[in-house]
């Protein structure tokens, strides 16, 4: 097993999704990599209230319109049909991030009536160490980082945005992927062609503003493996939370039935029980959880804690 790392460079960084760029880096499967990453909006130094944040440069407007992503990574013996493990050793952040809300036309801010006024951005201090973080107003959180883009590109050409979450991953958004999480992902692709950035600090579920604290990665474990046994419609994940199943659809009803259809699949192989017994068992034990409203396409997923369904 090979550890690489991977940092962002004009190399290695994008802002798009696509199967037509070619892999920066080539590993095997069991191998890990070693990232940092750059927040979503290409800062590279804090944001500061009086003065224009500073960007990476020089930056390619037909290919880095969304967010810095690292990648892509390619997986030799990888092809569609086959599921990407991403086992996420560790994430530590950075030491500084940022959330903003209100002053940009979303359907949340349309709907709250915030799409007019003017934005403001919440500047925030983060200890890696500690895990805590405190903005300009000596507002403090506990910090609880995941990644809120891990995929691979549609099985179409051409470039795609980053913004909505896909079955093959990329814009998920779920604050479940922390450390200690397997997060599994049908392979749309040959190759994989893994990315991942958007690092967030702290996110509640529904992310309502349209931003966590954003902030950038120092470090970004992944080990990555290939799984032929294991066939897929939608991501799932192993995490300290319990199983998930993730959904996304512009309807967050439909989101919703993704995620629970999942669900039910994956307690009927784990516990030899028949849809129905699945959904009477799930009526008592799985939550359902909203995502995301924030990135075009909704996302919801469902939980089933560890524990919490057991066969004596």
């Amino acid at each position: 097993m090979t550890v690489y790392t991977m940092v962002p460079d004009r190399q290695t960084l994008h802002g798009q999704f696509s199967r037509d760029f070619p892999p920066v880096l080539t590993i095997d499967s069991g191998d890990t990599v070693i990232y940092r990453t750059l927040d979503a909006g290409w800062h590279i130094a804090p944001r500061h209230a009086t003065e224009a944040p500073q960007q990476f440069s020089p930056r390619k407007p037909e290919y880095d319109a969304g967010h810095a992503l690292c990648g892509p990574l390619a997986i030799r013996g990888a092809q569609p049909g086959m599921t990407l493990v991403v086992h996420i050793n560790e994430i530590r952040p950075g030491t500084w991030g940022w959330t903003r809300a209100g002053g940009w036309a979303s359907p949340v801010n349309t709907r709250l009536k915030l799409a007019e006024v003017a934005g403001l951005t919440h500047l925030w201090t983060l200890d890696p160490d500690a895990l805590t973080g405190q903005n300009q107003d000596g507002f403090q959180v506990q910090l609880h980082p995941f990644m809120g883009v891990m995929g691979l590109p549609p099985q179409e050409m051409g470039m795609h945005p980053t913004g909505p979450p896909r079955v093959w991953g990329g814009n998920i958004d779920c604050k479940e992927l922390v450390a200690g999480s397997t997060l599994y992902l049908p392979i749309s692709v040959p190759l994989a062609l893994f990315s991942v950035g958007d690092g967030h600090a702290l996110q509640a579920d529904g992310e309502v503003s349209g931003t966590a604290i954003e902030c950038p990665m120092e470090r970004v474990e992944l080990r990555f493996e290939l799984d032929e046994t294991r066939t897929l419609s939608t991501p799932c994940a192993n995490t300290p939370a319990g199983w998930i199943t993730l959904g996304f659809h512009d309807d967050l009803h439909e989101a919703t039935m993704i995620a629970l259809d999942a669900m039910l699949t994956l307690m009927t192989q784990q516990y030899a029980l028949t849809r129905q017994d699945a959904i009477a068992l799930a009526s008592l034990v799985v939550d359902l959880h909203v995502t995301q409203v924030v990135n075009g396409v909704i996302g919801a997923h469902a939980i089933l804690p560890h524990g919490a369904l057991k066969h004596v």
